[in-house]
């Protein structure tokens, strides 16, 4: 018996130390890093940049797999999916984890059980953009001008329940207006549609629409988030044009599958947060629109929990619902 637990113990001391010898070695291959957006847009162009240099300080190659689709759900299936080892993470808004769960009365994922987080990275705005032509100038004009139209005025987002959606939502029911929803596959596609007349208006990234905006194929109407972006100060927000339950900031974070090491969780977030420091990267987010900011999983998790009641309520009061 004392030989038998001899043997037991050894093979369970070889197991933590090989464990402990591939944490100690991670990462020893490329590591896989999912955006759940299109291709060419702004957290998707966010991710490429931090991959690139991420993978320098990980002497790896960080491999970038957009999966969009089902606002973020299907790239998040993906992660929960992949392996707890590290080498498969995702960069996503808060869509994945806040606004999914409120809206959805069935998801593949547990935003808190199958998702580990490693960091916030960022909060962000959301601009309404509309034709270059439109008569309006501002919120006020807009509102004015809907209010004077003699059918639904077409709005369109990035998805079902995304948070374009859902300001969207606010609008219609705060304002009054009779707004209808078109739902795309990325924001990008909804400019061109702006752009050429087949769409009314739609919230977009500041990425995606400041080069329509400098160009003067769109014009931007308001901007989201409880002050102005430093990418564009000229462009006042919802808020302090009147409207002032558009204006929650959207975060932007980096999740793991559950069960992920620690101490891998740890080196991501360390390295994140060297990256997200570069001047190159900084500017990025800031024209972006958003204000970077790099913390721990604890204090994600906890920013997490005292946001999500806040959005659901919102969510719910303004009756957007995914059917």
């Amino acid at each position: 018996m004392r030989r038998l637990t001899s043997v037991v113990l050894a093979l369970a001391a070889a197991l933590l130390g090989s464990a402990a010898g591939a944490q100690s070695d991670y990462p020893s291959r490329p590591v896989r890093l999912i955006t759940p957006f299109n291709p060419g847009g702004a957290i998707d162009l966010l991710s490429r940049v931090i991959a690139e240099r991420l993978g320098q300080r990980l002497g790896q190659n960080v491999v970038v797999e957009a999966i969009p689709g089902a606002n973020t759900i299907i790239g998040a299936q993906a992660l929960v999916r992949a392996a707890p080892d590290g080498y498969t993470f995702m960069i996503t808004t808060m869509s994945t984890t806040v606004n999914n769960r409120a809206l959805y009365s069935k998801l593949p994922y547990d935003a808190e059980k199958d998702l580990a987080p490693i960091t916030q990275l960022s909060y962000g705005t959301v601009l309404l953009v509309g034709p270059a032509n439109a008569p309006y100038r501002d919120l006020k004009g807009f509102i004015e001008w809907a209010r004077a139209q003699k059918r639904p005025v077409s709005y369109g987002s990035w998805g079902i329940a995304s948070w374009g959606h859902l300001a969207g939502q606010i609008m219609k029911r705060d304002l009054g207006l009779d707004l209808s929803h078109v739902p795309y596959k990325g924001d990008v596609p909804a400019i061109i549609d702006v752009r050429n007349g087949a769409l009314d208006i739609t919230f977009a990234s500041p990425t995606s629409a400041k080069p329509q905006i400098v160009a003067g194929a769109i014009k931007p109407i308001a901007m989201t988030g409880p002050q102005r972006a430093e990418s564009m100060p000229e462009l006042a927000t919802f808020g302090e044009q009147g409207v002032p339950n558009v204006d929650l900031a959207i975060w932007v974070g980096a999740y793991a599958p559950a069960g992920t090491p620690r101490p891998v969780i740890d080196r991501l977030r360390n390295e994140l947060k060297a990256v997200a420091s570069l001047p190159e990267v900084r500017e990025k987010m800031i024209a972006q629109g958003q204000t970077p900011i790099v913390n721990t999983p604890e204090e994600f998790m906890a920013n997490y929990r005292t946001d999500y009641p806040k959005w659901e309520a919102l969510i719910k009061a303004s009756g957007a619902k995914v059917e």
